[in-house]
């Protein structure tokens, strides 16, 4: 018969089963989540990273548990070692010997479970910090040296964070230790609470002041790096270290560490002598000196000492901010040009820019994603989630484009698996179409020669709709919608093959537990060839893979090849860059890498590039100057490719990032002076406007919305601009990101002016140049905000509004656009109109708004150059539309404008001294047919209000086509000479501005610009 110790033993094996059991259920998911993540990074080549990361998390955590498990086994035995073999009775002796009783002989068991348990936890906190031993093991230098300390700036950034976390992590673990110590000592009789004997044995105590003496060196190493922590002080006028941290706070840190060193004596010393009085003086004097000298005294010498007078004793610690934020973010090199806006621009003029304004962009990115979207209608399986913007020859020309891919679309009809996650996997091509551009109805003018691919299936996208697709099933891929839609079968080098036999059960019960269904592991459809594709959304697969990295929020698409690709910008940062001052990140997208992140340096370092079909990720260092990215390419160097190695086509569609130079922007707005009197009195700081947005105007109600469609808020920066234009003072186009600036200094008297602004430039060869425009003081136009205000608070904006934003069409007044030219400035902005029937919104007008040295003029036609004709004469060269672009222009031959009295600025042109002449038989046939076209579109729209008016238009166009071939005008007149006489009358209709696109009436004279009504 077996006996109880049997029974015993069978119920703790049992016991340790069931343990083990419930410890691997619960961690099956972790256990699914390693192994395809390790199978995820293996079928991209990229295996090497994974190890690499692991390794580093591996080797941190195995470390920290050897180090804590040596110090916690170690005076665990200690403890018991020198436990005293009898102590008299007392009130403990109950609590004691149950714990002998329990333990018995199985001490030394108990003694390794504790250390290693805690070790385990312990170590695993370390290991979280893998990414500061991944730096610090591939550290490189700066080349730099702080102003403070004179120390090389890689310290700060590669081993300052690393030691310090260290440090912290042993004191941690010494004072767990020393917790652990002491109940060890209690329930070995060593420490007893109620006796009248000593309460701690000699032995005890001389233990114990070892760790308080071990404790009070590690907190003097960690003083000694706090020295390099005052770099990063917040204290003073600007970051970094200032007056006081530098003459009082830093001699009170080696104080500190002197009285760490003496408290070290005092513990030891304590072995030696009866009671605990050194160690109380030395902890008393630690505290006393800790927080008097630490805190009151620096707080005091700050406030009644530097601050009153502050400027004089902060300018060397300021001059050093000043030169360190300008280092940290980039901006030494920033190029100063002075704009001298002067305002006195002529139609001559317009013709030495006619590049510059062929490309103002009168799309708004927004809003364009709207209509590519109507575009879609047909294709009910994709959706247009963003639109981009870039530059691409058309017609043999660079143009700025807006480009977007179609990504899979929701739909309520696909909700089940096999749909979901089998049949529909992919979106299909690209919608692109020039920013200056439109049909004759205003829509976007869809170039169909950039859509041409030759692979159009996109598994990989942004907002991908389901987190994985398996491909190559049984069930066929869907390609297009209908109900005689093509298959397709996935042949992309991306996916985690399924497998079969053992390895392949293995691999479909893991993701079955990654993803919390069982279909992978059930479904017949799934066999040994089947592939599952992971990370499709390519934020989400770049960070995947290099999650030390912070990346942009805004994925661009790239037409390469005959195949799309999405290049995503990834940027270094720290914290730790010395005198630097912490970035302002509120300007930046909820999606950005960079909102949340604390930091004082950032560099764009990386592009990486996905190819949307086979999801292949390529890296390229774009800036090799990086110290950090050079420390990374260290660890991962299969991660990384030179940018020497991308093709060419690649790299002329790099744009400059717009989170970094949202980041730099701000940063500029305080940073642009050199002089530290100038930064410290704010007296020439600018600030980025407010966002104007989109205004919507209803026949009820008007609200100003972002790009996400959600009304602006006071807080809404201004978002830059991709634009592509000629830079003041050069020849050539560029394509750049633009940011303006108003003035926000103290005393500044209008804080809606144009102070400068400011352009990133993207092209080859000059990539990465950044250039202030500076408008000096006292001279300055306006700015975004007030030329928006000022447009829509226009006579002629009013009429055009009362008679557009009716019913229930909604009228989109894009932000506008800033366009320089030559010395002066254009502010052009786009008006969109959108119905019950018509979604898409419609380009409809062009606004132009110039500030001459004698007022604003507004100007509005349905081109670009029938506005610009209103405010500079018939002389505005044709040039400015390409020849796609429908005009329906008015009629206007005169060479100077004027202005009616009491107008708000908006012109009306002048007739020519000869009388107006009529247009070329051509000229009018083309507006014939371009009516005609709005008319069938306002029908088809159900609008018979716009109908009628394009249909009136129409029947003038005819009228006006017979007189030409008889060479007559509308009142039967022969030659140039109107009707008003002498030839230098305007007639004009009682609305004493110019407005819109106007409806000619067949009785008016041909040089009648009437309202819209």
């Amino acid at each position: 018969m077996r006996g109880p110790r049997f029974a015993g033993k069978a119920r703790l094996i049992v016991g340790i089963g069931l343990l083990v059991a419930f410890f691997l259920l619960v961690s099956l998911p972790w256990l699914a989540g390693v192994y395809t993540d390790y199978l995820w990074f293996d079928s991209l080549d990229y295996s090497s990273v994974w190890n690499t990361v692991v390794r580093a998390r591996v080797t941190l955590t195995l470390l920290g548990s050897l180090v804590f498990f040596l110090l916690c086994w170690g005076n665990l035995s200690i403890a018991e070692r020198i436990a005293p073999a009898f102590r008299p009775s007392g009130a403990d002796d109950d609590l004691i010997e149950r714990y002998h009783d329990i333990v018995g002989d199985r001490a030394g068991l108990v003694r390794g479970a504790v250390a290693l348990f805690l070790a385990a936890v312990t170590g695993a906190s370390l290991g979280t910090n893998w990414n500061q031993w991944v730096l610090f093991t591939n550290r490189v230098d700066f080349g730099q040296r702080d102003a403070t300390f004179k120390t090389d700036i890689g310290f700060y950034v590669f081993q300052l964070p690393f030691l310090t976390t260290v440090l912290s992590w042993l004191f941690s673990a010494l004072i767990l230790v020393l917790i652990v110590t002491l109940m060890s000592h209690v329930l070995n009789g060593g420490i007893r609470f109620h006796t009248n004997l000593d309460r701690v044995t000699p032995q005890v105590k001389a233990h114990v002041s070892v760790l308080l003496g071990a404790l009070a060196l590690v907190q003097g190493a960690r003083y000694w790096l706090d020295r390099y922590q005052l770099t990063f002080s917040t204290r003073g006028a600007v970051d970094g270290a200032t007056y006081t941290d530098v003459n009082v706070q830093l001699r009170v840190t080696y104080l500190l560490i002197l009285i760490s060193v003496f408290a070290f004596g005092l513990f030891i010393a304590n072995i030696w002598r009866r009671g605990w009085v050194l160690p109380v003086m030395g902890v008393g004097l630690w505290m006393l000196v800790a927080v008097l000298a630490g805190v009151i005294v620096p707080a005091f010498v700050q406030r009644f000492r530097v601050e009153p007078s502050e400027s004089t004793m902060e300018q060397p610690y300021i001059e050093h901010n000043i030169a360190a934020t300008k280092k940290a973010y980039g901006l030494s090199d920033v190029e100063t040009e002075a704009f001298d806006w002067k305002g006195d621009l002529k139609a001559s003029d317009l013709s030495d820019h006619l590049d510059t304004l062929r490309n103002v962009r009168l799309w708004d990115p927004a809003i364009m994603a709207s209509s590519f979207q109507k575009e879609q209608e047909n294709r009910g399986l994709y959706n247009i989630t963003d639109v981009d913007v870039d530059r691409y020859p058309i017609d043999d020309r660079s143009t700025e484009v807006m480009i977007a891919a179609r990504d899979l679309a929701p739909n309520a009809d696909e909700k089940s698996w096999e749909n979901t996650h089998l049949a529909y996997t992919h979106g299909s091509g690209i919608v692109a179409a020039p920013a200056n551009d439109k049909t004759s109805s205003g829509e976007p003018r869809i170039d169909s020669e950039l859509a041409k691919l030759k692979e159009s299936r996109i598994y990989f996208g942004k907002q991908q709709r389901s987190g994985y697709v398996i491909v190559n099933t049984g069930v066929d891929e869907i390609d297009a919608p209908g109900s005689d839609a093509a298959s397709n079968r996935y042949d992309g080098a991306d996916g985690i093959r399924m497998g079969d036999g053992v390895s392949g059960f293995l691999r479909k019960a893991a993701f079955a537990v990654r993803f919390g269904d069982i279909n992978p592991l059930v479904s017949g459809s799934i066999d040994a060839d089947s592939k599952v594709l992971l990370a499709r959304d390519v934020s989400t697969r770049v960070k995947s893979l290099a999650p030390f990295l912070a990346f942009d929020h805004d994925p661009y698409v790239v037409v390469l090849d005959g195949r799309v690709k999405y290049v995503v910008d990834g940027y270094t940062t720290t914290r730790n860059y010395p005198n630097a001052q912490r970035a302002d990140t509120g300007g930046l997208d909820v999606d950005s890498g960079l909102r949340n992140r604390s930091f004082n340096y950032a560099r764009n370092s990386v592009k990486a590039v996905v190819d949307s079909y086979d999801g292949t990720v390529t890296m390229y260092v774009v800036d090799g100057t990086d110290p950090i990215i050079r420390a990374y390419t260290k660890a991962f160097p299969d991660l990384f490719t030179p940018v020497s190695k991308a093709p060419a086509e690649l790299v002329q569609h790099f744009r400059y990032p717009e989170d970094l130079f949202t980041v730099q922007t701000q940063m500029w707005a305080r940073y642009h002076v050199s002089n530290a009197k100038s930064l410290y009195d704010r007296n020439d700081e600018w600030r980025v406007p407010a966002e104007p947005g989109v205004r919507q105007v209803t026949a009820e109600a008007e609200r100003d919305v972002g790009v996400d469609g959600q009304p602006i808020s006071p807080d809404d920066l201004y978002q830059s601009q991709y634009v592509l234009m000629t830079l003041p003072g050069e020849d050539e186009l560029s394509f750049v990101i633009m940011r303006p600036f108003a003035p926000g200094g103290r005393g500044a008297t209008s804080q809606n002016q144009l102070s400068s602004f400011m352009v990133a430039r993207s092209d080859p060869g000059h990539y990465g140049q950044l250039v202030s425009y500076v408008i000096p003081p006292g001279n300055q136009p306006d700015g975004p905000n007030l030329a928006a205000d000022g447009i829509q608070s226009d006579d002629t904006i009013g009429d055009l509004r009362r008679s557009q934003c009716t019913g229930s069409s909604v009228c989109q007044f894009a932000s506008p656009v800033l366009v320089p030219v030559g010395d002066s400035l254009l502010y052009v902005q786009s008006m969109f109109v959108a119905g019950t029937d018509v979604k898409a919104p419609q380009l409809q007008r062009v606004i132009v708004s110039y500030q001459s040295s004698t007022g604003t003029e507004v100007a509005v036609g349905t081109t670009l150059r029938e506005a610009l004709v209103q405010i500079f004469g018939n002389d505005v060269p044709e040039g400015i539309e390409d020849t796609r672009i429908t005009s329906d222009a008015i009629d206007t031959e005169d060479s100077e404008p004027t202005k009616e009295p009491g107008s708000t600025g908006t012109t009306t042109p002048k007739g020519d001294e000869g009388g107006s002449t009529s247009s070329t038989v051509d000229t009018i046939i083309g507006k014939l047919v371009d009516a005609s076209d709005r008319a069938d579109a306002a029908l088809k729209a159900g609008d018979p209000v716009a109908y009628a008016e394009q249909m009136k238009e129409v029947q003038a166009l005819v009228k006006e086509l017979e007189a030409a071939r008889t060479g007559k005008d509308d009142d039967g007149n022969s030659g140039g000479k109107s009707s008003g006489g002498e030839g230098k009358g305007t007639t004009t209709s009682t609305t004493p501005t110019a407005t819109t696109a106007p409806t000619r009436d067949a009785s008016a004279p041909p040089t009648t610009i009437a309202a819209d009504t």
